[in-house]
């Protein structure tokens, strides 16, 4: 089972006087790349909750979010007011607007309220450990239904390099046939008498120079190594990259030792269907 790191998980609790919002966003990324925005308060908690984060989503660019709406009456929090009024000189550099639109827009962004409090509020941040949790499980879900849609095309893909090896296959007889007789013909055209012996042996080593028959084995084993990877339990995107790579090297020497025009043809085909495997495959976790 492969999992996309292209995935959202969003999750909402609502406290007696706030309204904890969290939210993940993912794209690919070679790496774990963790954009974290909350609130000021809420610094001192941030290696905790990029750490469960982390051990989650393992890779991706991720923006995380952490939204602390007041709801409620009963609060110590004031209006930062330098703070908005930074942002709102900001917002009128960017475009014109009615001040009390620019003072709305101000006024829900980070760190514009500010409070006589200290310490966090035991019940308030395990609301948000648990919003946490919750969209982090919204995000794997995305992340395996996505996952879905790769697997399929993964092996549709798959099944037609096992169509076009399983040409190359059926053809390559004739294709030494036709690269016998070509050399023959060039001997013959040159009107030298040569020794048959060393002539037949001569011809045997050149041909197998053009002899595929390890690149075909091994592509078949790759290409049911990757299937399989596919199945296991673990989504592991830089194992099927170096599968792929692999079968890429196979294909590649394949079509180098071809000399013959209707399999060239097959290996390009070949290539295109590893080329749109590779694409995919920056996607998967």
């Amino acid at each position: 089972m492969i999992q996309s790191m292209t995935g959202y998980g969003k999750h909402v609790v609502q406290l007696p006087s706030k309204k904890i919002t969290v939210e993940l966003k993912s794209l690919n990324s070679k790496n774990l790349d963790i954009n974290a925005r909350i609130p000021q308060a809420f610094r001192d908690k941030e290696l905790n909750l990029r750490k469960s984060i982390a051990d989650v989503l393992i890779r991706g660019k991720v923006d995380f979010g952490l939204y602390v709406e007041i709801t409620g009456e009963d609060t110590s929090a004031e209006i930062n007011s330098g703070v908005v009024r930074n942002y709102m000189e900001q917002l009128r550099e960017i475009a014109d607007g009615d001040s009390v639109k620019l003072l709305e827009l101000a006024l829900r962004m980070p760190d514009t309220l500010k409070t006589d409090k200290n310490d966090i509020d035991p019940k308030e941040y395990k609301a948000i450990e648990e919003a946490l949790n919750e969209a982090l499980n919204a995000i794997n879900t995305f992340r395996t239904e996505e996952g879905k849609v790769l697997e399929n095309d993964f092996r549709n893909r798959l099944k037609t390099l096992g169509d076009l090896l399983d040409q190359v296959k059926a053809m390559d007889q004739e294709r030494l046939g036709t690269i016998r007789e070509r050399l023959e013909k060039a001997v013959a055209d040159l009107k030298v008498e040569l020794d048959a012996n060393r002539f037949e042996q001569e011809l045997i080593y050149y041909l197998e120079k053009y002899d595929i028959t390890e690149e075909k084995v091994r592509l078949a084993n790759h290409l049911e190594y990757f299937e399989g990877t596919l199945s296991s339990n673990d989504s592991n995107g830089k194992k099927l990259g170096f599968i792929s790579q692999e079968i890429g090297r196979e294909i590649n020497t394949i079509g180098s030792k071809a000399n013959y025009a209707p399999m060239q043809q097959l290996v390009v085909q070949m290539k295109d269907e590893l080329e749109k495997i590779k694409e995919q495959m920056l996607n998967v976790l």
